[in-house]
């Protein structure tokens, strides 16, 4: 099967120019600027013409929680790629707290089978660290696997590592990515006392990031960030939420640094403002907090200080999502409007589109060392979308794929729309139909 599209706006590599890509089954076999030759176009068994519309590289999510095993009332993996490919992601990395958690090589590779049968986007799936896992984690193959998670100082789950020798050997021995929740524990376990002792246990969402405030998340990023200088880590720091996280931070190239830092899309949309409105379904670990966090991390996007944008995907049923601050569960699902609420900010002047790919699409494919993914490029995997930069539309609850059937988004009025995504070049999602007999391919890596 060999596919052109032409006249389109091809955004890729910091340039932005009218031109064509053809796709020969899975590749990408020619990029071109201008006009096709007509001989080039009729060679093709189908011709997409895509005048008006933004050609992108797919993005890369390198943070989600798609529930499986174990909270598949919540999302599974098939669900959640369908929510995915609709919001022009084409590839994701799953977080391992999951029941059972994946921290067994056979546990891990369990999820990558269940994923070949249903994923409709390509998939990794993180190896989870506890206090007495190292062995396992020695098997693992990082050529096939993204990285390893550690909840460093809090944990939602069992999987908290608090052993000194368990995180150095973890810190110093995994040639991968070593990718980290950082909150300190301590902290927030004082602030809840004192928070319950002055208003009673029944706070409402506002008092969410005093509890889970930014000490927490300095304070541990910190230790981290020291520990890895030591032990020369490839540590990326998750879903960084607060300003003076950024004092531990520094903008050389991406490919020259050892730290790197990923910030989610909620983060730099809401601020603690939004908690009137929008309740418990922003509320998230780390918390969503001010308008000064949410502009130092925008900063911080731009200047470089940041290296990805990713979505922490953690979808609940809005059941779950009931109560006061210290019972509503945290987190929402985002996979599927994290793509276009960028190009939202960058339609605003937040950012630029080129900044957005790169953050989005190429950062993530850089960092993690993903083979022939996250560019157009001649010779890579044809992971690409379409946009339609001149969309106007409210999200509404029966447009959302993910299975939890809600959005923090919903209410909101967009202006850029994901018409058609293909994964390995196949056209898995167009004009709001999915493809749900394609399946996406597992990423590999260079270690």
């Amino acid at each position: 099967m060999k596919t052109i599209i032409h006249n389109a706006e091809i955004i890729n590599e910091g340039k932005r120019f009218i031109g064509y890509v053809v796709i020969d089954n899975e590749i990408i076999s020619k990029v071109g600027e201008s006009t096709p030759l007509q001989a080039l176009i009729s060679e093709c068994d189908e011709a997409i013409d895509a005048q008006g519309m933004l050609l992108l590289p797919g993005a890369i999510d390198d943070q989600v929680h798609f529930r499986e095993p174990g909270l598949t009332r919540k999302a599974d993996i098939e669900s959640e790629s369908h929510a995915a490919v609709a919001g022009g992601v084409t590839s994701f990395m799953d977080m391992p707290n999951t029941k059972p958690a994946t921290t067994t090589v056979e546990l891990l590779e369990q999820k990558y089978d269940r994923a070949a049968q249903v994923s409709c986007a390509n998939y990794s799936f993180y190896a989870g660290a506890t206090n007495d896992n190292m062995a396992e984690l020695r098997k693992v193959d990082f050529s096939r696997v993204c990285g390893v998670k550690v909840f460093m100082g809090s944990s939602t789950g069992n999987m908290l590592v608090d052993d000194k020798d368990t995180l150095r050997s973890i810190f110093s021995e995994i040639p991968s990515i070593v990718a980290i929740h950082s909150e300190d524990e301590a902290i927030i376990n004082r602030n809840k006392a004192i928070y319950s002792e002055r208003f009673g246990n029944d706070l409402p969402v506002f008092f969410h990031p005093l509890v889970r405030s930014a000490e927490a998340c300095y304070v541990s990023t910190a230790r981290a960030v020291e520990l890895a200088n030591e032990c020369n880590t490839r540590l990326h720091i998750l879903h960084i939420s607060s300003a003076r996280e950024m004092e531990l931070l520094d903008n050389a190239p991406l490919a020259e640094k050892k730290i790197t830092a990923e910030v989610c899309v909620h983060h730099l949309w809401f601020t603690d403002n939004d908690y009137a409105q929008k309740g418990n379904r922003i509320k998230c670990n780390p918390a969503i907090k001010t308008h000064a966090d949410r502009q130092s991390l925008r900063n911080a996007l731009n200047n470089g200080l940041i290296d990805v944008v990713a979505t922490d995907h953690a979808p609940h049923l809005l059941s779950e999502k009931q109560g006061g601050c210290f019972t509503a569960a945290s987190g929402m699902p985002l996979v599927q409007y994290s793509l276009v609420a960028m190009l939202e900010m960058a339609r605003k002047g937040i950012f630029t589109t080129e900044m957005v790919v790169d953050k989005m699409c190429h950062a993530p494919a850089t960092l993690y060392r993903i083979n022939k993914r996250g560019f157009i490029r001649e010779g890579y995997y044809a992971d690409i979308v379409l946009v339609d930069p001149n969309a106007s539309y409210v999200v509404e609850a029966k447009d959302i794929k993910s299975k939890c059937a809600w959005s923090p988004f919903e209410g909101e009025r967009l202006h850029n729309k994901v018409k058609t995504t293909f994964v390995n070049g196949q056209k898995v999602f167009d004009n709001d139909t999915i493809n749900t007999n394609i399946r996406g391919q597992r990423l590999t890596f260079t270690v």
